[in-house]
């Protein structure tokens, strides 16, 4: 019971970590691809700025949480897919440190070769934990430290989905997000490039989704029979708001729009977590039985309980005051 508690509450951060900064790694590759367009670039850069760091606060609340309760299933993970993780890890020191020197510094060339490292490691960052995720998916991380081929343990047909989709996703939620951020700033022109943006990679999205169904019935057959099983709701859920999306953006409901990617994208990450329950690795290895003792478990809790009370609320402030209105600024569209 509280195995499955602590689990569920790192997969709560997972949500939040793949909401949050998933955006914030898509805004870098609409950076990337603005082209001359410096409005879009500033919004993008408006948008990541002042919450972009506290955004790895969920990341880190996984791994300790992944550390703490299942010790076991972090050491094999760790061990086997240090390339990948070690590789996500550079992109996210390249990424924010790119990203505030570019805001910096005065001199073109620098500014251009900031604003490419910070582009291109907010695409890699993202791809390189999707291949994490296709890896422990698809059964390629065995119960043991280095257990796993450190190479083909991340680079299977299960991993390239995942790393694939995790990029597409991410671009997906900051275009959406960016319609929103565009219209209240009083930039119509730039919502409506952000929306054609969403429109295609949801489009994208759905093309891959669909294909790895297929993949996963092949690579990943455990995850498959879950997501076609227990977890079918999720994923018809996830299936529904998806489509609901395209005419939120047609009619420019950016606000609702916001709300139903975010569902749908969380629906997903729970849809695999419920597919794969009671399994953390493949083919034995459960909940019950890489879980720490109850004693370190009711600890965690406790801890968590304490530090929620100052962290959501911190947050909570944060995300609401950088979202208000810019006052002045015209409507151009309709936002709710």
């Amino acid at each position: 019971m509280l195995a499955d508690v602590c689990l569920a509450a790192m997969w709560i951060g997972l949500s939040c970590y793949g909401l949050f900064a998933g955006a914030d790694f898509g805004g870098g590759a609409w950076d990337l691809l603005a082209g001359r367009d410096d409005r879009q670039r500033r919004r993008v850069e408006h948008s990541i700025g002042p919450v972009w760091e506290a955004n790895h606060v969920w990341l880190i609340f996984v791994v300790v949480l992944l550390w703490t309760c299942f010790p076991t299933v972090f050491a094999a993970v760790m061990s086997t897919l240090y390339i990948p993780l070690t590789l996500a890890a550079l992109g996210i020191i390249a990424r924010g440190s790119s990203f505030a020197f570019r805001k910096v510094t005065e001199q073109p060339g620098l500014r251009r070769l900031f604003g490419g490292l910070f582009a291109l490691s907010s695409v890699f960052t993202p791809f390189f934990l999707g291949t994490v995720a296709g890896a422990v998916a698809s059964g390629r991380v065995p119960l043991g430290v280095a257990a796993g081929n450190p190479v083909t343990s991340w680079t299977g047909p299960s991993s390239l989905l995942g790393g694939v989709l995790a990029v597409l996703a991410c671009a997906y939620l900051a275009a959406v997000y960016l319609c929103a951020d565009a219209v209240r700033a009083g930039e119509p022109e730039v919502a409506a490039a952000f929306r054609a943006r969403a429109l295609a990679t949801g489009v994208a999205t759905g093309v891959v989704a669909l294909a790895g169904i297929w993949i996963l019935r092949a690579d990943a057959p455990l995850l498959f029979a879950g997501l076609t099983g227990r977890a079918l709701p999720l994923v018809v859920f996830s299936a529904v708001a998806g489509i609901a999306e395209f005419p939120l953006l047609w009619w420019r409901r950016y606000g609702i729009a916001r709300l139903v990617a975010a569902a749908a994208v969380v629906a997903i990450l729970w849809g695999w977590g419920a597919a794969q329950y009671p399994t953390m690795l493949e083919p034995d290895v459960t909940v019950g039985t890489s879980a720490a003792t109850d004693s370190v478990l009711a600890s965690v809790l406790i801890v968590l309980a304490v530090g929620a009370v100052i962290l959501i609320p911190s947050l909570w402030w944060l995300y609401s005051m950088f979202s208000r209105p810019v006052p002045g600024a015209g409507t151009g569209a309709r936002t709710e």
